[in-house]
């Protein structure tokens, strides 16, 4: 019989993000606390730019877009948000959206599994994913929920399990 895999990957739908950024957009030009300050979200380029006249009010937009991301289900992790830099007259922040699991971070990965993990399962990084493989299906399910319990500084997620 052949072994059994899945892949770890941090990726985010782009889409998701899109109508997530939309969806703020829409709550900032209706909200109270936002007329009459130039409050505004957009993508410039890669990177999501928010901006308003005060901190306070384009620490709120951040805010108002993290909600956003979460009901749409994307893992804060995934996004890397500056500090406000004042610009002129306005508080600018720019966020960007981390994709791929770095060669370090894939080794963590993988030294948790060769450590914690059942014997037998094997992991090796592939790019900006890693691939786990392993006889038993129930081996890989055990080290889907011994990942899952940790705390990494990325998004991970479960795909190809065959």
């Amino acid at each position: 019989m052949a072994d059994s895999s899945f892949d770890i990957v941090s990726k985010v739908e782009r889409q998701e993000v899109d109508n997530a950024l939309n969806q703020a957009a829409k709550e900032i030009s209706q909200r109270y606390d936002f007329k009459n300050v130039g409050a505004s979200i957009s993508w410039s380029g890669e990177k999501i730019l928010m901006q308003a006249n005060s901190e306070e009010r384009v620490t709120a937009i951040l805010d108002v877009f993290q909600s956003k991301l979460i009901k749409r289900g994307i893992s804060l992790k995934a996004l890397d948000a500056g500090e406000p830099q004042l610009s002129g007259k306005e508080y600018k922040i720019f966020a960007s959206i981390e994709e791929g699991i770095s060669q370090e971070n894939a080794k963590k990965v993988a030294k948790i599994i060769r450590d914690e993990g059942p014997k037998g399962v094997k992991a090796q990084v592939q790019g900006d994913e890693l691939r786990v493989s392993s006889k038993s299906r129930d081996d890989l399910q055990a080290v889907i929920a011994l990942l899952k319990g940790q705390d990494f500084e990325f998004a991970l997620q479960f795909v190809n399990y065959r």
